[in-house]
């Protein structure tokens, strides 16, 4: 399955009778999958089968769905609403007795109550048919096929610069374990060449023996082997990761951690410059490779 970003943006537009209406999908990375909706009033119940459409196409990431409808005047019949007319009515009667006096009521005022008057057509009511519904959702769908299209696209790119970031990582491991400064030989020649320099006026001689014993020490402790070899098994584990066919972000976040601990101990470890460096550009490409795997899905 190729790789998938949690980056990406969808919109749909559709229309049915005097209603018009656009679905934008923009999704952003985050740790689990978390789909927040903006619905006009009156469009709840389409809240479960939206949650169900996402959830059977994405698996993580932060998405925003937001549903704009439009309404076109049509001139069609108007009516009053009997019952919001009545507790308005109500509402203005307990008002008289509460409020001394004459109090004017201005049926303008009433009239352009939310609820008050509505259509009269069945094509211009609140509610939503079935048949719109099924148009709404359909409209849902286009979005998200386009939103799902942009993190196929994003998720290729970053597919792409994990590869040569993972390049990248073997050839400073290489590098690495090839330095000279990692032999017994080289850590004896330094070794003997500082305590001849704490020893020169001293006049102190050096015992052969004993000078080997303690590079050999030396090496021991700041053997880069393991870390080598454990980088090498890491990068060939990314690059299995990369053509995995399930959901590999998580996965590769922990890996990216793991890349991370190995180069640490390597600089801890290193007795030369050559390592150092190596070790310092190895924290750095890992450290902008884990910012590419915090978008992966």
């Amino acid at each position: 399955m190729p790789l998938k970003s949690m980056t990406g943006f969808g919109r749909a537009e559709g229309a049915s009778g005097a209603l018009s209406w656009a679905w934008e999908a923009r999704s952003v990375n985050g740790r689990g999958l978390d789909i927040r909706l903006r619905l006009p009033p009156g469009y709840d119940a389409l809240e479960p089968k939206v949650r169900e459409r996402v959830q059977g196409q994405f698996a993580r990431g932060s998405l925003n769905l937001t549903l704009t409808v439009k309404r076109q005047e049509t001139g069609g019949d108007i009516r009053v609403n009997p019952q919001a007319m009545a507790a308005v009515v109500e509402a203005v009667a307990r008002l008289r007795q509460a409020i001394p006096g004459d109090t004017n009521v201005n049926i303008d005022g009433l009239l352009a109550l939310r609820g008050v008057l509505e259509y009269a057509d069945a094509e211009e009511a609140e509610t939503l048919s079935e048949q719109r519904n099924a148009a709404l959702l359909a409209s849902l769908d286009v979005a998200l096929k386009e939103l799902a299209s942009a993190r196929a696209a994003e998720g290729k790119r970053l597919e792409q610069v994990l590869s040569v970031q993972l390049a990248e990582v073997e050839t400073l491991v290489a590098a690495a374990g090839a330095s000279p400064s990692r032999t017994p030989a080289v850590i004896a020649q330094r070794l003997k060449e500082q305590i001849e320099r704490l020893t020169a006026q001293a006049g102190a001689a050096l015992d052969p023996a004993r000078l080997h014993q303690e590079a050999m020490l030396i090496a021991t402790r700041i053997d880069i082997d393991e870390e080598l070899k454990r980088l090498t098994a890491h990068t060939a584990a990314a690059r299995d990761l990369l053509r995995a066919k399930e959901p590999i972000g998580r996965k590769f976040d922990f890996l990216t951690q793991e890349f991370n601990r190995e180069a640490n101990t390597l600089c801890s470890k290193a007795n030369d410059a050559d390592i150092t460096r190596a070790g310092l550009a190895l924290k750095a490409v890992i450290d902008q490779m884990r910012e590419q795997v915090q978008n992966i899905e």
